[in-house]
């Protein structure tokens, strides 16, 4: 994977949403931030939508370009894939082994944790 290709480029970016960031494309940082929160709760496996969900409320806002395509590369991963990295049965897919995933999968080690519900 080349510096800054998400893994979607690096398979050919079969995503089934183009990413919006900025002018040229019809949306900004801001509208690109809001999209990819809704899309995190909204995945479809309640689980993964929950951890999804959490953190892009916490950390959507902190992260950079490179950090919002890793975390939309991984809303295009297959859900019980991701749920198998997150619970830590089996390690990531190389492509999605990124420090966003490994944020995430901090989320989920947290002792006693709270979620967004």
């Amino acid at each position: 994977m080349r510096e800054h290709e998400s893994p979607l480029e690096e398979h050919g970016g079969k995503g089934y949403i183009a990413p919006m960031t900025g002018p040229e494309t019809g949306g900004s940082s801001e509208a690109r931030r809001k999209r990819l929160l809704f899309r995190a709760q909204r995945r479809g496996f309640k689980e993964v939508d929950i951890v999804f969900g959490t953190f892009a409320a916490a950390e959507l806002e902190t992260l950079d370009e490179a950090g919002l395509d890793q975390f939309e590369a991984l809303l295009e991963a297959p859900d019980q894939e991701v749920y198998a990295w997150l619970r830590g049965h089996t390690p990531p897919s190389k492509p999605y082994d990124t420090p966003v995933l490994a944020r995430m999968m901090a989320l989920c080690s947290r002792k006693n944790p709270t979620w967004n519900v």
